[in-house]
């Protein structure tokens, strides 16, 4: 779509030069056929870096913009954006080239496999999966009954996806007006996970809103787990039973969530951290280290607080 064409659909006013617009991406990544946004102070960095070819941005980071980039100025650059998403949605309908089926692969009674779809040697599909299209699963991977993954999901070699699970479904995203209405933003990204992962059974894998969700090599998925859009597991993480990971969260290698346990948006938690049950982290966190409680602390004085909180009401 051109600029000019969105922008007068968006009904936002633009005097930059006209251009056409592949994809919305973050400040980071996006490219000059490419739009982005800046809704927060923190990506003022980003902004200062972007090679995207448009910005939907307030009026007072205008000139902050890098040269060549233009300015498409909005009081709300975080609607605008949920707003112009609309028009980069994929159809759920589009490729006509046929499934590819490895040999090999077993692929029971009730599944279905979307066209454009990847199946390597060796996977075992059970029975009444839903598979997308554009989808690709590596060598020797089991997919159990009822899971479905939706379109464009990449699932690695040797990982295992236990009954009920969704991989690749919009994630819970909505930029709200001053009415108080609710716009949809549309996930055009999609999830990756790498080889050797396992996912329990009902976990939900949200797909980027842009970019990629990714779960990477090694790690381990408990049941009833939720992982929101554009996160990052890193390698060889457990995450355990009932743990909701909040929008853009990024997991370093060997991280371990202890049941019940939740994470606020946008932060990131270190290599080796641990954060024990119905722990709740409200900010970035340090690795090799144990947590707990709500506010968040490190373990050994949560023991502690306990301990006086006991010792008081014993004597009470």
């Amino acid at each position: 779509m051109q600029i000019i064409e969105l922008t007068k659909l968006l009904e936002i006013p633009y005097d930059g030069e006209d251009f056409n617009v592949l994809a919305i991406n973050t400040l980071q990544d996006a490219v000059k056929e490419e739009i982005s946004f800046l809704d927060n102070k923190r990506y003022i960095d980003s902004l200062k870096k972007t090679k995207a070819g448009a910005v939907f941005i307030k009026k007072e980071f205008v000139e902050l913009l890098p040269k060549g980039v233009f300015a498409i100025v909005s009081e709300s650059p975080y609607l605008s954006m949920a707003k112009a998403s609309k028009y980069f949605e994929k159809p759920l309908i589009r490729i006509s080239k046929k499934a590819t089926i490895a040999k090999s692969a077993i692929v029971q009674d009730g599944v279905h496999i979307g066209n454009g779809a990847y199946i390597e040697e060796d996977v075992v599909i059970l029975s009444n999966v839903h598979i997308g299209e554009n989808v690709s699963i590596g060598e020797g991977s089991i997919i159990h009954p009822n899971v479905t993954i939706y379109n464009d999901s990449v699932i690695g070699k040797h990982s295992i996806i236990h009954a009920g699970s969704v991989i690749g479904s919009d994630g819970f995203g909505y930029a709200h007006t001053k009415q108080g209405q609710h716009i949809k933003i549309y996930h055009n990204g999609r999830v990756v996970i790498e080889n050797d992962v396992e996912i329990g059974a009902n976990v939900t894998i949200d797909r980027a809103v842009f970019g990629e969700t990714i779960i990477k090599k090694g790690s381990k998925i408990d049941n009833l787990v939720q992982i929101a859009h554009n996160c990052e597991i890193g390698e060889q993480n457990i995450i355990v039973s009932q743990v909701g990971i909040s929008g853009s969260c990024k997991l370093g290698k060997n991280v371990t969530m202890g049941g019940q346990s939740a994470t606020a948006g946008h932060l990131e938690i270190g290599e080796g951290a641990t954060i024990a049950a119905r722990g709740g982290v409200t900010k970035s966190i340090k690795g090799n280290e144990v947590y707990s409680g709500f506010p968040l602390i490190k373990h050994k004085d949560w023991l502690k607080l306990q301990a006086k909180i006991s010792k008081f009401f014993n004597k009470n």
